[in-house]
């Protein structure tokens, strides 16, 4: 049902057809209570939990018309509810509903419809037929019942409080319940003015409030007269009290209440000074606007003269009582309330008790809800001020003579928007006036709203396109869209609305730069719109709203080119210099933006303004704007008005030039990345503009300094050099490619810094390392003469191999591993390098052709393979190093790096040659753009395949293990399976093909243990992948190469777990050779023999996995010693208490020695020699948990 919770509408035709075969069924269940009342129930409350999702979702009055109403029913629904309500509630931690509650609601709202029978209620009570209840206070047995449980419903905080109201005020407003009525307001006025601070007294105070604004909407004036003046008293006293003062929701039942109060005090009549309007259908509009003739009086006063005057209708006098001025009073006091359904539901009273009040008191109040919208009142009073005027304009109570008045207070809260701190509030205050507007729309004629539409029109556009909420746009476009068509008198009204649909304006930035520009078009709205934006949007308190509204000023200089060159530049240049950061910082991107606007035009800007341009910037350094607080989004704002500038072409004089090129250099050098950016961006454009000109001596300058900035301590300063670089047209790189490529090279690798710590720079230096190629190779020919040849050789084999160095970065620090930037730089480095290289070859080899007459492959591949820049090791390295990454932990990193490959391998540009095995690997990287590589189920099943290719094979599986034998458990799951999935071969082909492609994977282990020594980034989870592996059974039995691999593994394992402090690590190592020890092999005994020697190591827990390990071994492999020394060494593995103090691990340990026959050995004692060393330095390291660096490790933090 959740579906259809704001449409319950939709439901509507169907409800009856859903709703009584299940109220049949419950009615029928409802007869076997007395018979086997669990039984029924067990039926009913499943059946009652369907009909209270259709109420909560279509609304009780919908639904409850459909419910059985006989008679017959009233006691059979009077013991079904006490049935319910002597039920125990059920107190799980179900998150379904168990039905007790809404078996409730359910019967409550059946009641409710059946105690409107029209019969006396005492006629049909069967217990009432030997006793006379007509002249007795006490009501009959029946209507007790109800009574009874409807009141204590009155104190609960569910919705069985709602539906007790309402039955109540049904039950107690009935002509025969009199008595009952008198009883229960004495009770509700004695429980009104005992208010305590108790919780279940507050929901009894709001379950009584509830109740009697019922009894006042449904009962009779003449009923209700006697208890008014008791009632509006307890109102008076609750209103003041610190109960309502903290309980909106009570506040709310009781302005409501007063409202209803103040009704029942006054006569229901239609006043006839009121306004009186008919509907108009918008295709009455549209002929009416099409000349076809259409013509109707539509909505017109009730005494409308020929003059236009609306006169008093004589008689209209009336004598108002005193409590009514009392609830007015109250009513707009509430419009001030701090919560909006307290305001909603005092400005709705409002309207009510006006429409019954004559003209001159309409008046009163009319000019006391104006006062509303004084400046001094907060933005709840505007809030309360326009939901009053909507409502007094929807009932006609707000007369067009009053519309002068009204609504110039309209305009001003369409735009309220008050600062408060760094944020702001109004977007409530814009809606509801939004709404006013509507209003208008559906209750005048034309006629009289002609003059006031043209007013409010462009302030309603004005709200559709630039509001800064999604809700206030959508609010005032539903207003335009109204009143266009019921009035017909917006200019281009069909056609605006046409545009400003309720989907175009959810974009914030489509409302600014599409829909708003093309409303623009417009003559009737330009200069609104352009006033909004310079008064209003420039100056916003959102950064990110300044800037748009900086760019939408922009897309509207087309429509008059003049006026934004004179008025509204002449406007924003001068606030670049205002005190408020807010104004200076919106006025300077709105200036740049606009001059690269009129720029796209072809407007020719005067000698005098070009100047006044040019001294923005020297202006604002001039006046420090650039210290204290938002110094740094001006340096951003800045650097983009200088990127226009440049852009535009404007005149500058030397002297400014390098000014604003020292302005970017600063920017540059700044720690914070986007003003960087943003001076790299205007760079790009500024240094062609004026600094090329200028000749070499001035591009050498630039040039060396920013190769100086790359050693520059400031690590910022490194960054933006290596941004710079990147961005130097060929002008200023044709005579220094060389050592600009040789020193970015440097930048790029942590190997060549390793002090340096800063991955950013790296990243920035590869970024910018390949720009300058791409620059350099798109240049012309000529520039470089013979040093072309050169140049690609450099970047064959100085940057190629740079940028496989920059995918071994994994460096690490509080922010995590910071390496994956620059990997992900490198592997997009990689493929355009190679598109680069690609692109010559293919140049080359078509001269050749041309030339020579060679024969030319169908692959792109010449005869001539000495000649060609790409060969098989660069390829093989490529495609590696990045199916190296496309199997690595990190989603992102894997999602990158098997994109590149696809891109790689279906290059249609350029083809790339001397791929090994591009079948395979096609087969499991299909060109297919929907496959989502970061998800572990969808890429590691795919590319763990690669691991049979030899060439990648080494590649791919440094990276598996990482991903195999890492934190991360669902990651590690995921790929364990697709490897021991690839392990599994077919029966046909199970002995040679497994062995295969074991041996292939034990190599590769062998391989990663060599390369990594001692980088326990890799070697842990190579460890734990190998470990896992010989829990499946794999790499156990290699028929000839188990031998060389266990000898292989001991002789690593011997390197790599000496005085490690990794307990992640020591714990795989234990279990591996644990393994190995177990196995009938001549490396048993070698395994078995370190097993021992982790009996006395220094930690506990190692000491403890160590003996755990002995203990399985001397259990599973027999062959180590004689039956009767195993039974005594498993004897004492379990006496020992190996956790405990060193000295007895130690004891067990040489018993162990003793009985197995091994002697310690020169190693064993140097071994010995070096932990009494480090105890010696260290004598307190006696227990795991002092070592809290290894005890994090372990833990994976």
């Amino acid at each position: 049902m959740d579906k259809y919770q704001e449409q319950g509408q939709l439901l509507e035709p169907f409800l009856e057809r859903i709703i009584s075969p299940i109220m049949s069924i419950v009615r029928s269940q409802a007869t076997q209570l007395r018979v086997s009342p669990e039984g029924a129930m067990e039926i009913i409350k499943p059946l009652c939990i369907i009909i209270y999702s259709l109420v909560t979702v279509c609304g009780y009055k919908s639904v409850v018309k459909f419910f059985p109403h006989q008679v017959s029913d009233l006691e059979l629904a009077v013991d079904l509810l006490e049935t319910c309500h002597q039920a125990t509630s059920v107190t799980s931690l179900r998150q379904e509903s168990t039905g007790e509650m809404e078996a409730k609601c359910v019967v409550l709202l059946w009641l409710y419809i059946l105690v409107l029978i029209p019969f006396d209620i005492l006629s049909v009570d069967t217990q009432a037929v030997n006793k006379s209840y007509s002249d007795e206070p006490e009501p009959s047995p029946l209507v007790k019942k109800i009574l009874d449980i409807s009141k204590d419903y009155l104190s609960s905080a569910g919705p069985m409080r709602k539906m007790a109201g309402l039955l109540l005020a049904r039950l107690l407003t009935r002509p025969d319940m009199a008595n009952a009525f008198n009883r229960f307001t004495e009770w509700a006025h004695e429980v009104l003015l005992s208010v305590t601070e108790d919780v279940m007294d507050h929901f009894k105070l709001l379950g009584f409030a509830e109740v009697l604004s019922s009894i006042f909407k449904v009962g009779t004036r003449k009923v209700l007269l006697s208890v008014v003046s008791t009632t509006w008293s307890d109102i008076s006293l609750l209103m003041k009290s610190n109960t309502s003062a903290r309980s909106p929701l009570l506040r709310k039942f009781l302005v409501k209440l007063s409202q209803r109060v103040g009704l029942a005090c006054l006569p229901r009549r239609v006043q006839s000074w009121r306004y009186q309007g008919q509907n108009r259908l918008l295709g009455e509009t549209i002929l009416k606007n099409s000349g076809e003739g259409y013509s109707s009086n539509i909505g017109q006063h009730a005494n409308f003269s020929n003059n236009g005057e609306y006169a008093e209708l004589v008689g209209e006098d009336m004598d108002v009582p005193e409590l009514v001025e009392e609830i007015l009073e109250l009513l707009l006091s509430s419009l001030r309330d701090s919560d909006t359904v307290v305001r909603w539901s005092a400005a709705k009273g409002i309207g009510r008790i006006t429409a019954r009040l004559t003209s001159y008191l309409a008046e009163d109040v009319l000019s006391s809800v104006m006062e509303l919208f004084s400046p001094g009142e907060g933005d709840g009073s505007w809030h309360g001020g326009c939901l009053a005027l909507a409502e007094l304009a929807r009932r006609g109570l707000l007369l067009p003579s009053s519309f002068a008045k009204v609504v110039p207070l309209i305009v001003k809260a369409l735009h309220y928007d008050v600062r408060r701190g760094p944020h702001s509030i109004g977007s409530h205050v814009r809606d509801a006036a939004a709404y006013v507007c509507w209003a208008f729309g559906r209750a005048y004629s034309s006629r009289d709203m002609k003059d006031t539409l043209e007013q409010l029109a462009p302030h309603l556009l004005t709200v559709a396109c630039y509001d800064r909420e999604v809700n206030c746009r959508r609010a005032a476009s539903a207003a335009f869209q109204e009143n266009v068509g019921r009035q017909g008198n917006f200019p281009h009204g069909i056609e605006i609305v046409n545009k400003t649909d309720y989907f175009s304006l959810a974009s914030r930035t489509n409302s600014y730069l599409d829909v708003a520009v093309s409303i623009a078009h417009y003559t009737e709205y330009l200069y609104c719109f352009v006033d909004e934006l310079l008064c209003s949007k420039i100056n916003h308190w959102d950064k990110s709203l300044r800037e748009l509204a900086a760019e939408a000023l922009s897309g509207l200089a087309k429509y008059d080119p003049e006026y934004f060159a004179d008025h509204v530049l002449g406007k924003l240049i001068p606030s670049t210099l205002s005190s408020d950061l807010c104004t200076r910082h919106g006025a300077t991107l709105a200036a740049g933006e606009l001059v690269l606007a009129l720029q796209s035009h072809s407007f020719e800007f005067s000698a005098d303004k070009q100047k006044s341009l040019s001294s923005v910037v020297p202006a604002i350094e001039k006046a420090r704007l650039y210290r204290g607080k938002g110094g740094e989004i001006m340096r951003a704002a800045v650097s983009r008005f200088i990127q226009c500038l440049s852009l535009s072409k404007v005149s500058l004089n030397d002297k400014t030039k390098r000014s604003l090129l020292d302005t970017l250099n600063e920017n540059l050098k700044h720690p914070n990345a986007q003003i960087q950016f943003a001076a790299v961006n205007a760079l790009k454009h500024f240094i062609p503009a004026y600094l090329v000109m200028l000749g070499d001596k001035a591009a050498n300058e630039v040039t060396l300094k920013y190769l100086e900035l790359l050693d520059d301590p400031n690590v910022a300063a490194r960054r933006g050099a290596a941004l710079a670089l990147g961005i130097l047209p060929c002008e200023l790189l044709v005579h220094k490619w060389r050592s600009v490529g040789t020193k970015l090279c440097s930048s790029c690798t942590i190997q060549h810094k390793p002090d340096d710590p800063d991955a950013e720079a790296r990243v920035n230096a590869v970024r910018g390392l390949i720009a300058v190629c791409e620059m350099l190779s798109n240049s012309s020919t000529d520039d470089f003469g013979e040093e072309l040849s050169s140049l690609y050789l450099f970047i064959r084999s100085d940057v190629m191999q740079t940028l496989f160095q920059a995918l071994d970065d994994y460096a690490v620090d509080n922010r995590g591993d910071v390496g994956s930037w620059v990997r992900e730089a490198a592997m997009d480095a990689l493929e355009r390098c190679m598109d680069i290289l690609c692109k010559r070859d293919t140049i080359e080899s078509r001269k050749s052709l041309e030339h020579q007459g060679e024969a030319y492959h169908s692959d792109g591949q010449t005869t001539n393979l000495s000649s060609r820049l790409v060969g098989p090791e660069i390829t093989t390295n490529l495609v590696g190093g990045i199916a190296k990454q496309a199997v690595e932990k990190i989603d992102k990193i894997r999602d990158i790096a098997a994109k590149t490959l696809q891109r790689i391998l279906y290059n249609q540009k350029y083809f790339v040659p001397f791929i090994s095995d591009r079948e395979t690997l096609e087969q499991f990287i299909p060109n297919d753009p929907e496959l989502k590589w970061s998800v572990p189920s969808v890429s590691f099943p795919r590319l763990v395949q690669l691991l049979r290719i030899s060439s990648y094979s080494r590649f791919v599986l440094s990276g598996l293990v990482i991903s195999v034998g890492g934190l991360q458990e669902s990651l590690s799951k995921t790929s364990v399976t697709a490897l021991l999935d690839y392990l599994q071969v077919s029966e046909s082909d199970k002995n040679e093909e497994r062995n295969l492609r074991e041996y292939l994977l034990s190599t590769g282990f062998l391989w990663i243990l060599q390369q990594y020594q001692k980088c326990d980034r890799v070697i842990t989870p190579t460890l734990k992948t190998i470990e896992i592996l010989f829990s499946k059974k794999v790499l156990l039995n290699m028929e000839g190469h188990t031998q060389e691999f266990f000898s292989g593994i001991l002789q690593s394992l011997a390197v790599e777990l000496r005085a490690s402090k990794d307990f992640a690590k020591l714990l795989a190592g234990i279990s591996i050779l644990g393994y190995i020890a177990s196995v009938v092999e001549p490396n048993n005994s070698r395994a078995f023999y370190q097993l021992l020697f982790y009996l006395a190591h220094r930690y506990p827990k190692i000491r403890k996995a160590a003996a755990d390990q002995v203990y399985l071994v001397l259990l599973q492999n027999e062959n180590l010693m004689p039956e009767d020394k195993i039974e005594k060494a498993l004897e004492i593995i379990t006496e020992t208490c190996w956790e405990g103090a060193m000295e007895e691990a130690r004891n067990g340990r040489s018993r162990l020695y003793e009985i197995t026959g091994f002697n310690s050995g020169p190693s064993q004692e140097a071994t010995h020699k070096e932990s009494s060393k480090a105890g010696e330095k260290n004598t307190k390291v006696t227990d795991e948990n002092e070592s809290y660096s290894s005890l994090v490790g372990f833990s994976g933090f």
